[in-house]
């Protein structure tokens, strides 16, 4: 019953199973953690960031450099319906002058937008 691998033998998952337990404890609707149900959210982690890859790298521009990169992992985000959930913590990367600039503009938007109720509309659009 013991889970560890002998050194010859190769890991069933790469990903550290103790991070695995601390980030699944870390939700307050989890109490205790079955060893199966670890086991089979790491392998599934790890499947799932294995297919993320290479759907990006097969469809991205890093193809012609044989690299990765982060734009195609975040076209991925964008583009690909599967992947949607991400663009959040995939955003397309811009210049700080250009952030600056958005943020300054919700800020006109936004002092302007609170005396109606047209505030949240405005953010929809942006998106």
């Amino acid at each position: 019953a013991e889970m560890a691998a002998r050194p010859s033998e190769p890991r069933l998952v790469s990903l550290p199973l103790s991070r695995i337990r601390v980030i699944m404890k870390s939700s307050p609707e989890v109490s205790s953690i079955n060893q199966d149900a670890l086991f089979l959210t790491a392998k599934a982690t790890e499947l799932f960031v294995q297919y993320l890859a290479s759907y990006s790298y097969k469809h991205g521009r890093g193809k012609e450099k044989n690299a990765l990169t982060y734009t195609d992992l975040s076209h991925t985000a964008e583009e690909c319906e599967t992947f949607q959930f991400l663009a959040d913590i995939l955003p397309k990367k811009i210049l700080a002058s250009k952030y600056l600039k958005m943020l300054e503009k919700e800020k006109r938007d936004g002092e302007v937008g609170e005396d109606d109720d047209g505030g949240e509309e405005e953010e929809d659009e942006d998106k």
